[in-house]
């Protein structure tokens, strides 16, 4: 049977939502191992809105859920609406949505907020022993999920940047750098992460990082 993934997206868009080369190269991915995947995003506004392409906030509200299904091409669900039992594992793709949307990471560093259904989907995945994967900027996420769980000393990546491996680890957790063309595997925690567009040049290096995030993410459902 085919693994049931969950993808959580946090927009469109790198400055305010998802990242969308990320997002796609994560589907590819997936759908290239034969990965049965929910995309799914939290039906809320968006902390802001950016315009790409002068790179400035402007005053428009727009919601998550409504900008992810641009990447999901309208087959997309609201995270509060899926149950964890039917996932087998969950993997959330980068962009300052992860740390702005699905949570307050860049306001709020180690002092760190989930939102309120992606939060509590990720926990009861993890809860039920399902693996869980996150790239770029969202492994924050993981180490509060974690850290609220009581679990110490996972390892995860976001390549290495000083101040957020310093927010990973006072969440109680271990960072450990990582090449943008690979990935950190915590088989004790199941734990899989990678840096993605944190340090990434081009597309072909970021596939290569979160292609490894997948195939060991999925290798550990089927373990």
């Amino acid at each position: 049977m085919a693994p049931k993934v969950g993808v959580i997206l946090s927009g469109c868009g790198v400055f305010d939502g998802s990242e969308i080369h990320e997002a796609t190269l994560t589907l590819l991915s997936l759908a290239q191992r034969g990965a049965d995947v929910v995309i799914m995003a939290p039906d809320i506004p968006q902390f802001k809105t950016v315009n790409h392409l002068v790179q400035k906030d402007v005053q428009e509200t727009r919601n998550v859920l409504v900008e992810s299904a641009r990447i999901a091409r309208g087959n997309i669900r609201p995270v509060a609406d899926v149950k964890a039992a039917t996932l087998d594992t969950v993997i959330m793709p980068g962009g300052y949505g992860a740390a702005l949307n699905t949570s307050n990471f860049a306001m709020a560093g180690q002092d760190i907020q989930v939102e309120a259904s992606v939060g509590t989907l990720l926990t009861d995945v993890y809860s039920q022993g399902k693996p869980l994967g996150a790239m770029c900027i969202a492994p924050p996420i993981l180490a509060k999920i974690l850290h609220d769980l009581g679990v110490r000393g996972a390892r995860l990546t976001i390549g290495n940047d000083t101040q957020v491996a310093a927010a990973i680890e006072a969440l109680g957790q271990e960072h450990v750098q990582c090449t943008a063309d690979s990935c950190v595997v915590d088989r004790e925690h199941r734990i899989v992460t990678t840096p993605a567009y944190m340090l990434a040049q081009d597309m072909a290096e970021l596939w290569k990082g979160i292609d490894c995030a997948v195939e060991n993410l999925l290798d550990m459902v089927q373990a």
